[in-house]
């Protein structure tokens, strides 16, 4: 018997294909083959249906291609029933993310994929239960006093007591690891425990897969495969007949939640019972302790958290060490400025690393971990560059596209170099950080829903970095220096099959 979850999953190919045939039926090729045009075609009542298609694993390339010939780095996409609108455009972004941003707010086409899994969350929140919960965030999570503890009591504990001896024992026996899968795992431990003060204990030498990890990585994907569908009928069946990916994405969500209720249930009768220490720090205790908010908002609120903590640190990180590895000019500054630093380095220390800051905004730039954030217009509008915008179209801005614009970062946008970052003080002669305005580099979004998260994952990323490349040269293990990993994206960015490498121990300071 055919399974029904697998035929809905060909229904776009097979809906395709018919209108290919009506439309091509008859006619050769040959004009498509030969045409120079990096402009999508746009046929009657399908738009430009057969290129989104054509380019679906490959959708953040195609727009960079297609923005940087646009004169204003701004294109009107033509979709069945729908228009798009895709810009790289500063002036645009900042139209969109702070002039105008009441006109500008998630929208439903959005609100509906990511509703399963994100809930009433900020991440898919708008007007006063987002400002609420922001409010609630700014107060709790990413003040002074909290960051450093978290500094001090998680991220560090986790890098000393898990990731360095994993990777000291595939270091001493020549094997091979995911290092992709390892920064998922560190992460996934980190923000838990900023979360909720539970400790996954996902980072281990056996690197087993527990069921809460395992339920939060399907619904992860799914979500994320769903912003990609050519055409949404297909996941929307499934959800409603509770077959193929629309069941195994209620069946996540279901023991994500049910794990999450039970440490707000124990949390509350902590504050009931006055047990609730005084000295404890992770989100939720402070949620229940400070404010009456309803239970499952408060598991909304640690979901959108997690997520927002784990692909975006890992998927920076990712990327950070391919580059590194392919620019040994970079790997040997790098090392210089952290054999500047003490042996293990405290929060201050960290905060000071400005190279490896430059690289990591230089990374982001090239591949940044959210690289398209997506609007709906409340109402007309027309942008800076005189972009007509209509009720109920969908406006995106491509922080991928723009990091590759050559009118923004110059001759030499598709190359690795932290230097942009950086210049020298005159009467030091230190380097110091010089940063871009976030309407030109949009990595953490800008306006009022810039992120609250960014410092904190500086913080992380570097140190990181930074222990990681004291002690180890990382190798990739497949193809050596010729390995070209392939950059793939929803909702959040990864590598395509993750990033296998080996690890050599240093034996000086300075070698690599």
């Amino acid at each position: 018997m055919v399974d029904l979850g697998i035929l809905l999953s060909w229904f776009p190919y097979i809906f395709l294909f018919f209108f290919t045939f009506l439309f091509f039926f008859g006619k050769t090729n040959k004009s498509a083959s030969t045409s120079t045009s990096i402009l999508p075609k746009s046929y009657p009542l399908i738009g430009s249906c057969f290129t989104i298609l054509a380019n679906r694993y490959r959708h953040n390339q195609w727009a960079a291609e297609v923005l940087a010939v646009c004169p204003t780095n701004t294109y009107v996409l033509r979709c069945p029933g729908t228009c798009m609108v895709f810009t790289a455009y500063p002036e645009n972004v900042k139209h969109i993310a702070k002039s105008h941003f009441s006109n500008y707010p998630k929208g439903a086409v959005l609100k509906n994929i990511l509703s399963d899994f994100f809930g009433n969350g900020n991440v898919n929140a708008d007007g006063d239960s987002w400002k609420f919960q922001r409010q609630i965030l700014l107060s709790h999570e990413f003040n002074p006093t909290s960051l450093r503890k978290f500094f001090e009591e998680v991220v560090k504990v986790e890098i000393f007591k898990r990731l360095i001896p994993v990777l000291s024992m595939a270091a001493e026996n020549n094997s091979e690891l995911d290092l992709q899968d390892i920064f998922q795992r560190f992460a996934f431990d980190t923000i838990c425990k900023k979360a909720f003060g539970y400790d996954p204990s996902y980072l281990s030498p056996s690197r087993e897969e527990t069921e809460f990890a395992a339920a939060f990585e399907d619904a992860n994907r799914i979500t994320s495969e769903r912003v990609g569908h050519v055409i949404p009928l297909v996941w929307k069946l499934q959800r409603f007949l509770n077959i193929g990916s629309g069941k195994i994405l209620k069946q996540a969500i279901a023991t994500i939640r049910e794990s999450i209720r039970k440490i707000v249930r124990q949390r509350k009768h902590e504050v009931k019972e006055k047990s609730f220490l005084e000295t404890t720090d992770d989100l939720i205790s402070r949620i229940v302790k400070d404010h009456n908010v309803d239970e499952e908002l408060l598991i909304d609120i640690a979901i959108n958290f997690i997520v927002g903590g784990l692909d975006t640190i890992s998927a920076a990180l990712t990327w950070f060490f391919w580059l590194v590895c392919s620019n040994p000019e970079v790997e040997t500054e790098i090392l210089k400025e952290i054999n500047q630093t003490a042996e293990e380095p405290g929060y201050d220390d960290v905060k000071d690393m400005v190279y490896i800051h430059a690289s990591l905004c230089e990374t982001m730039r090239l591949y940044p971990p959210v690289p398209v954030e997506s609007k709906e217009a409340a109402s007309d509008d027309i942008l800076p560059d005189g972009t007509i915008i209509k009720k109920g179209m969908m406006v995106l801005y491509s922080s991928y596209a723009m990091g590759r614009m050559e009118n923004l970062w110059g001759s030499d946008c598709n190359e690795f170099n932290p230097g942009r970052w950086l210049e020298r003080k005159n009467v030091t002669g230190k380097l110091s950080f010089v940063g871009k305005d976030p309407y030109t580099y949009p990595v953490f979004h800008a306006g009022p829903r810039i992120c609250l998260g960014k410092e904190m994952a500086f913080l992380e990323m570097k140190i990181v970095a930074a222990e990681i490349l004291r002690r180890f040269k990382v190798v990739p293990a497949e193809n050596g220096d010729d390995f070209a990993p392939v950059f793939v994206s929803y909702v959040t960015a990864k590598m395509k099959d993750g990033f296998p490498v080996k690890l050599e121990k240093r034996t000086t300071k300075f070698s690599r």
